[in-house]
């Protein structure tokens, strides 16, 4: 999979459990279905990651509670951007 991630442009430090690509672009980890939809209004990305697996993201629930995390966005040029910051709670 890091031959598929690197080919895709997933920085190192943002990998997660799953890479998936949506209309070219990818999407690394439990991503907020929000985010996923700005990739379609964002042509400066070539993706989006929630690094690591953060408690509290889509497909990691456990009641209210969740952990710090924050949806990175990846530009063209390799910038990285925050897209959303969630708190603990």
């Amino acid at each position: 999979m890091s031959a598929v991630k690197e080919k895709l442009g997933v920085p190192a430090q943002l990998g997660s459990c799953h890479t998936g690509v949506v209309n070219g672009k990818f999407v690394e980890g439990h991503v907020p279905v929000e985010q996923i939809a700005e990739l379609s209004t964002r042509p400066d990305l070539r993706g989006v990651a929630a690094p690591g697996m953060p408690l509290g993201s889509p497909g990691m629930e456990s009641g209210t509670r969740r952990s710090a995390h924050q949806i990175i966005g990846v530009t063209n040029t390799g910038d990285q951007t925050i897209l959303a910051d969630f708190p603990a709670r």
